[in-house]
């Protein structure tokens, strides 16, 4: 961000030595034009600063939460909950009626 409000310094140094006349119309609007530069520089530098730390607070609170999930869930695999082998898996325990239309063993098949 240096490199911007590096650059609109430099523009202002120009505009300070090359004499340019405040009284005439287009020396008005060049010095308005850089002083611009030089507000929107220092709102972006300032921006960016308070991003960054949001990002380190909200880095802090992700830390945080996962600890109180850990205490309160424990530290275990959360896929292992929904793990289940093809082999050992039966389709009964989805629908226990025979006479059933859902045809859930033909939707878990086209899956």
């Amino acid at each position: 961000m240096d490199y911007l409000i590096q650059k609109v310094s430099y523009l202002r140094g120009l505009a300070d030595g090359l004499g340019i006349d405040e009284s005439s119309k287009e020396g008005k609007l060049l010095l308005h034009i850089v002083d611009i530069l030089e507000e929107f520089a220092d709102v972006l530098d300032e921006t960016i600063e308070n991003q960054e730390d949001l990002e380190e607070y909200v880095t802090f609170i992700d830390e945080d939460l996962a600890d109180v999930e850990d205490d309160i869930y424990g530290e275990d695999d959360e896929d292992d909950d929904y793990y289940y082998d093809d082999e050992e898996f039966d389709f009964d325990d989805f629908c226990d009626d025979d006479d059933c239309c859902c045809h859930c063993e033909e939707d878990f098949e086209e899956e």
